[in-house]
């Protein structure tokens, strides 16, 4: 875990907001790296997708969240009983959900599942842990896309003084659950964290990046008016 300062201010995010899809029940986004999905508690957090949203749709109410350092795809309703209702699609796991991830080093296997039940790390605030005795079940099925070698010419991939070619793998995740962190810590538990995590990735993975190489590429759900299965694709941006 990377040192947190206290209280966490989140650096300025410039990146817009993408709006890839919007009708009189929902609003589909693409979400910026480095965008926090609600407002905190400190005033300099205000920023946030739904600060930015509630400007052009006052009523927007937010069914999930990403963490600040995720991009991609999110769901926003454009009143409560929509998201009531995409809510308990989410709740019954009815949506599904694909993620583009860079994993810290090559993965042996092709594809497999990580199942590690997640609970709150108390003592260690924000933080989540492996627990199986007191933690929620959390799976994760993961797909092997590219292995190679990480070099500087990619933008996203940062100069460090101990910065040298790395072996990085490529993976599509599928969240069966959806737990906090659970993409971050189910990579840290299988020794391939991901790049430019601040909270579960080696010194040498988090250095690797000016980000966190998660994105949100893929969601289905059924329309909450029309009924229509709907699947939006955000293409990885890394």
């Amino acid at each position: 875990m990377q040192p947190q300062a206290d209280p966490f201010i989140v650096p300025v995010c410039h990146d817009e907001i993408e709006i890839l899809y919007q009708d009189e029940a929902l609003i589909l986004i693409n979400k910026p790296s480095g965008l926090l999905s609600l407002s905190g508690k400190h005033p300099d957090n205000k920023d946030s997708v739904h600060f930015r949203l509630v400007q052009d749709f006052p009523t927007c109410t937010m069914i999930h969240r990403l963490d600040f350092g995720t991009s991609g795809i999110m769901l926003v309703a454009m009143n409560k009983q929509v998201n009531a209702q995409l809510c308990k699609q989410f709740s019954e796991r009815t949506v599904s959900k694909r993620y583009t991830a860079l994993l810290h080093g090559h993965l042996k296997t092709g594809e497999g599942v990580i199942d590690f039940a997640i609970a709150k790390d108390k003592e260690n605030f924000p933080l989540m842990k492996v627990c199986q005795q007191t933690g929620k079940p959390a799976v994760s099925k993961f797909k092997v896309l590219e292995r190679f070698v990480q070099t500087h010419e990619h933008a996203f991939f940062q100069e460090h003084e101990k910065a040298g070619d790395r072996a990085v793998t490529r993976v599509e995740f599928e969240p069966v659950s959806g737990r906090t962190h659970q993409l971050r810590l189910h990579s840290q538990q299988i020794q391939h964290p991901i790049l430019g995590c601040d909270l579960y990735a080696t010194d040498e993975a988090f250095f690797a990046s000016s980000r966190l190489m998660l994105h949100a590429t893929e969601l289905a759900f059924d329309h909450p008016i029309t009924g229509e299965r709907m699947n939006i694709i955000s293409p990885s941006p890394f």
